[in-house]
């Protein structure tokens, strides 16, 4: 009995884990060195990754900041990055260069809550679809008589129990996300 509730849970496990990775390309306004991930900078000639040329760290939610390992690299970095048409003009300072992500307009943030919305409804789809294939097994063995009543009955109880703790995880990752598209 319980081998097949372990196929169950792996199951609900990949759905939640396909979820978060959807909902983590849902930008909110929230600073992301992601976004920078596809800038070359000329270092001496040689096109080279921004990544491996300067720390980038996250100083606050609305700020990314960029701080050349070799200080004399900053200008062609700044150039870099507004060649690499991100939508965000840098600001130097000499020493570093940051970032300010725009503020998300209320449309925009409209549009994305939506969006998550679709995606945990896509997921919990997929959860009922898998919680009507274990049940459709465990019939399948109460008809061919492997299984009593009882241990059917018990059977679909332990399923709907697993679904709903499923549900209900699924529920609070989409409040978290929409928790965090609404701060920003």
């Amino acid at each position: 009995m319980s081998h097949s509730h372990l196929g169950l849970e792996e199951r609900i496990e990949k759905s939640l884990h396909v979820l978060k990775e959807e909902l983590n390309a849902v930008r909110a306004g929230r600073a992301n060195p992601a976004i920078l991930d596809r800038v070359e900078v000329d270092y001496y000639g040689c096109m080279t990754p921004l990544k491996s040329l300067a720390n980038i760290s996250v100083p606050d939610p609305r700020t990314l900041m960029i701080l050349p390992f070799d200080a004399s690299s900053i200008e062609n970095i700044e150039k870099a990055i507004n060649m690499a048409n991100i939508g965000i003009n840098p600001n130097n300072d000499g020493k570093c260069i940051r970032l300010s992500i725009p503020v998300v307009t209320e449309e925009r943030r409209k549009e994305l809550l939506k969006d998550v919305k679709k995606i945990g409804e896509d997921c919990k789809v997929a959860i009922r679809n898998i919680r009507r294939e274990e049940n459709d097994v465990l019939k399948k063995k109460e008809k061919n008589n492997e299984i009593t009543e009882d241990e059917l009955a018990n059977g679909l109880d332990d399923i709907q129990k697993i679904i709903d703790k499923a549900i209900k995880d699924v529920d609070s990752i989409i409040e978290k996300k929409d928790k965090e598209i609404m701060e920003v």
